[in-house]
């Protein structure tokens, strides 16, 4: 059942089909941004960095956007110069169109990697698009629709909090179900809020937010050339601005932020290519927070994890072993244990004595499971969020092209 979504007064959005894609789904999403509004963006830390991302960027260190351009069909990835001429084309042509700077737009692709993007396409559809544009809740999921490539399901969360007496929107929507890995987020999610929020501010919030959410989920283990998240502060709730980190109405619309982008990560993973289940990895008792994360990322990519996950198999040596792979120096395993949900599994590196495999195949039937790991080395702790790795994902992937 689709969440309701609360339009966020500031931006107006339009999808339609160019013919980007062959499919004759929506491919072209623009959203358009009220004159003073402020974003913050992350991008990907894949090295092959997409033009799109590179030319992204550039214009935010320039201009404050006023414009988001997404396509699907072509990510525009390992296309070099000539990959680089056509995002910056591709923003002239949306600037042109909507009155505004080349550095105001920002480009968005997804798709095949490789594979030239063609600019023909635009020149129909961008027009289309900006006779097209609308504010309401329908704009946002036909936008969240348009951005998809192989997830099922398009993903879009919201929440509505109160600073100084007026409801303020969050909503957000994104895209992602196969090439999902930290860091960072893996996939294309654009959030929006009419609260008015200084640079500083909103830059925190989107870090924070990513490293609570697309930063803790995991399909496959790859890391995709095109990831970008962005958060976008209209204004236009008529709440006073928030100018610093001290004000004390911040922390709530922080916990909104971070709320609409916890949803839309975890529609991700529950979205990956193929997934029947979800699998949240805990670590406790770690030496530090870094061999907590390490560890806790070790058992989340673990093919053998994802696939036992899959047949609902209680295989917990799996689950030592990739843990141990992100362990160093000596490691006392009498200390540790391991719930799968609410039983014990393995107590003092062993299998429990009241263990059984009973037990352990009805921990591991529900579609969504926890895996807790206690190392019994300090009082660090972290966790993952990933999903089984079943025969679709092999299919989706091997046919990706066809």
């Amino acid at each position: 059942m689709r969440p309701e979504l609360a339009p966020v007064a500031g931006v107006r959005l339009a999808a339609t089909a160019a013919g980007i894609r062959a499919a004759g789904r929506d491919d072209l999403t623009v959203l358009e941004l009220a004159p003073g509004s402020r974003t913050a963006a992350v991008f990907t830390t894949n090295r092959l960095r997409a033009a799109p991302v590179l030319v992204a960027e550039e214009h935010l260190a320039a201009a404050a956007p006023r414009l988001l351009v997404i396509n699907t069909g072509s990510a525009n990835a390992a296309t070099g110069a000539a990959g680089m001429e056509t995002a910056r084309a591709v923003c002239a042509a949306a600037a042109e169109g909507f009155g505004l700077a080349p550095e105001q737009v920002l480009p968005f692709s997804t798709g095949v990697i490789g594979e030239p993007l063609r600019l023909e396409p635009f020149a129909a559809g961008l027009p289309r698009c900006r006779d097209g544009l609308a504010a309401d809740a329908a704009a946002w999921w036909r936008a969240a629709d348009a951005i998809r490539t192989t997830d099922t399901r398009p993903k879009a969360a919201s929440r509505t909090v109160e600073l100084d007496g007026e409801p303020v929107h969050v909503t957000g929507f994104a895209k992602g179900s196969g090439m999902i890995h930290p860091n960072m987020a893996t996939m294309l999610a654009f959030v929006a809020t009419d609260a008015a929020v200084a640079d500083g501010p909103l830059r925190d919030l989107l870090r924070e937010a990513a490293d609570g959410s697309f930063n803790r989920i995991s399909v496959d283990g790859d890391t995709s050339t095109n990831d970008a998240l962005t958060l976008t502060a209209t204004g236009a709730a008529g709440a006073a601005p928030l100018e610093s980190a001290a004000d004390p109405r911040l922390p709530a619309l922080r916990e909104a932020v971070a709320a609409v982008c916890r949803d839309l990560a975890l529609a991700i993973v529950r979205d990956g290519e193929g997934a029947t289940r979800l699998l949240t990895v805990r670590v406790e008792g770690a030496a530090d927070a870094a061999e907590a994360a390490r560890v806790a990322d070790s058992v989340a990519r673990s093919p053998l994890v994802k696939t036992a996950l899959f047949a609902g198999d209680p295989n917990w040596g799996r689950i030592l072993a990739a843990a141990g792979t992100a362990l160093t120096g000596e490691v006392d395993w009498g200390r540790v244990d391991l719930h799968l949900g609410a039983t014990r599994v393995v107590r003092g590196g062993v299998v429990a004595p009241d263990y059984t495999e009973a037990a352990g195949e009805a921990a591991m039937a529900p579609e969504e499971v926890t895996a807790t790991l206690s190392l019994g080395r300090g009082e660090a702790a972290d966790w993952m969020w990933t999903c089984d790795l079943t025969h679709e994902y092999v299919t989706i992937n091997a046919e990706y092209r066809s």
